[in-house]
């Protein structure tokens, strides 16, 4: 069982900058595979990134890639998604997901068994 407690959304101007955070906890090792998605109203989760165990492969969706980062830190057992350069198109609600296949990176939201609560960003002026 993995747990998951997304935190740092909020309302950023488009231009702007903000992190959010994964914690996770439950397992006694961070063999799992990572990534984050975003739902607007009405439509199904959109996949952000992903990563790897060791962090160390990543994968970004197109309409993100070279504005978002991820990233985790595994002693602190926390999995990270910075995004700059924010549009009013990134506003969702971001949700981190895990999974135990530890060994490829996952872009399908059905392939993840755990998933946080979500957290809301809101781009807009």
């Amino acid at each position: 069982q993995v747990q998951l407690v997304e935190s740092g959304g909020g309302l950023v101007q488009p231009g702007g900058s903000l992190r959010v955070s994964c914690a996770a906890s439950g397992r006694t090792d961070n063999r799992y595979t990572m990534g984050w998605f975003r739902q607007v109203p009405g439509k199904e989760h959109e996949f952000v990134s992903a990563i790897d165990w060791r962090g160390f492969t990543t994968k970004y969706a197109d309409s993100v890639k070279g504005r978002f980062t991820i990233s985790r830190d595994n002693v602190k057992n926390t999995m990270y998604l910075q995004m700059n350069s924010l549009k009013p198109e990134d506003t969702a609600v971001y949700y981190c997901a895990a999974d135990t296949t530890w060994y490829r990176l996952i872009e399908v939201p059905s392939d993840y068994e755990y998933w946080g609560q979500g957290t809301q960003v809101t781009v807009s002026s």
